[in-house]
């Protein structure tokens, strides 16, 4: 039996202190427990199949807790029973392991350094509509996946800067060289007619420079109505992927090195305007306001609503083993932007 009920928002369980931003009482992330489940995680996931998808309807995300998944084919096993279409990941922006087609490690980021607040390939002209997330070995300290509510964050932003945004969407630059993830592993090819025709299919204009280096540019709508209920949702990496999130000491580095279009990522307003560090520190803030999370237990599943919700990782201590899978992909209208 489940200790959750579906229809009684008061029931929803936090096994452990939630730690979040103001009113998070109201927010809490839903935990539904399987107690002592017999058979496989997969098993009950079948079983509660649709309780569960109408709690990620209901809140963006679930913890799935005591299921005990030890691999990643009993994720893999358990994303299948929730009928999530698997996707293959393209234009990753840090590197991770595929421990098989589809099913992937978090991505590599420094364990004393947290991740900022994004949605998983925002920028792509196929975005993940779920991810699934299995921790297969929990952190000593730390490491919590913390989820944000982009309908909360859209309503916490200041409407001028929303409106700029919805005007002229949002503009990515990358630049792939030795310095971050090769192209050669974004694209999951080393054929640069395949990586050609992948970038007219996506939306991308691309540029092949000296030395085996390409860059991109693509410019993407930042708020789009969720295709399931169509309320706007603020859907975009303009903080996270702009180059204020870097170290200054590191992002001063490169440009002097490769110049100011040398960095690995960096975003812009949709017309090219630099976008300050005022602007992504007030999109950092609302994120930080609208976060819950709750930490690890070895063997928890999470799914989340990637459409809805955006995700962050904190600093860890401690081996810290998360698989990763990204499924149900939507194409929007109008999010690609010429």
């Amino acid at each position: 039996m489940s200790s959750l009920s579906v229809h009684d928002p008061s029931a929803v369980l936090v096994e452990g202190p939630t730690d979040a931003g103001p009113d998070a009482s109201a927010r809490a992330l839903p935990v539904l427990s399987a107690g002592s489940p017999t058979g496989s995680a997969a098993d009950w996931a079948a079983q509660r199949r649709d309780e569960i998808h109408t709690l990620v309807a209901e809140y963006g995300a679930v913890l799935l807790r005591g299921l005990g998944v030890r691999s990643p084919a009993e994720v893999a096993e358990a994303a299948a029973a929730l009928g999530i279409e698997q996707m293959t990941e393209r234009e990753r922006f840090a590197p991770r392991r595929s421990h098989a087609p589809g099913v992937y490690s978090s991505s590599a980021w420094p364990a004393d350094e947290p991740m900022c607040m994004h949605h998983e390939l925002s920028y792509a002209a196929e975005v993940p509509g779920l991810i699934l997330f299995g921790c297969l070995t929990a952190p000593t300290s730390g490491g919590l996946t913390r989820v944000a509510d982009s309908q909360q964050v859209l309503r916490m932003l200041p409407p001028e800067l929303v409106a700029r945004f919805e005007r002229d969407g949002w503009l990515l630059t990358r630049m792939y060289h030795e310095i971050g993830v090769p192209w050669q592993e974004a694209f999951g090819t080393g054929d640069r007619a395949a990586v050609d025709a992948y970038c007219a299919a996506a939306g991308l204009d691309h540029e092949w420079l000296p030395d085996d280096r390409l860059r991109t540019r693509q410019r993407r709508a930042a708020v789009l109505p969720h295709p399931r209920t169509g309320v706007p949702v603020w859907l975009n990496q303009a903080a996270f992927l702009n180059e204020r999130t870097m170290d200054p000491a590191i992002r001063d580095y490169l440009v002097d090195v490769y110049g100011p279009d040398g960095l690995p990522f960096n975003t812009a307003y949709g017309d090219g305007t630099p976008i300050t560090a005022e602007t992504v520190e007030t999109i950092n803030a609302a994120y930080r306001a609208a976060s819950v999370g709750e930490p690890w237990q070895s063997g928890d599943l999470l799914l989340v609503d990637n459409l809805r919700m955006a995700h962050s990782r904190d600093p860890y201590e401690g081996e810290r083993d998360v698989v990763v899978i990204l499924g149900n992909p939507v194409r929007f209208a109008g999010h690609v932007l010429s």
